[in-house]
């Protein structure tokens, strides 16, 4: 019963982040928070499922590392536009612009 309670509660994190992910579009910093609140949320099914098993923690070293690094990108991203272009609004960001 704790196993099925823990599955759906990860489940339904899951989706929040997903809807702050898609509701959040205007601005890339909520858009960085949403994906980080994902990862998390991955993180600690990736967690309870090798627990679970009795696997090797190993695994989820390198997804942390991973997650630090794609941190490191987003921020290094919304430092980079906010110099360019004075905020972080995808409206005021162009594609075609050097």
């Amino acid at each position: 019963m704790l196993k099925i309670l823990i599955f759906i509660s990860s489940i339904s994190l899951f989706m929040m982040g997903m809807w702050v992910f898609s509701s959040k579009r205007k601005h890339l910093l909520g858009m960085l928070l949403s994906l980080e609140f994902i990862m998390l949320v991955i993180y600690l099914m990736m967690l309870l499922y090798l627990v679970q098993g009795g696997l090797d923690l190993y695994f989820l070293m390198m997804f942390l590392v991973m997650m630090v690094c794609e941190g490191a990108l987003g921020l290094s991203v919304l430092v980079s536009m906010i110099r360019t272009h004075g905020n972080d609004y995808f409206q005021s960001f162009n594609i075609l612009q050097c």
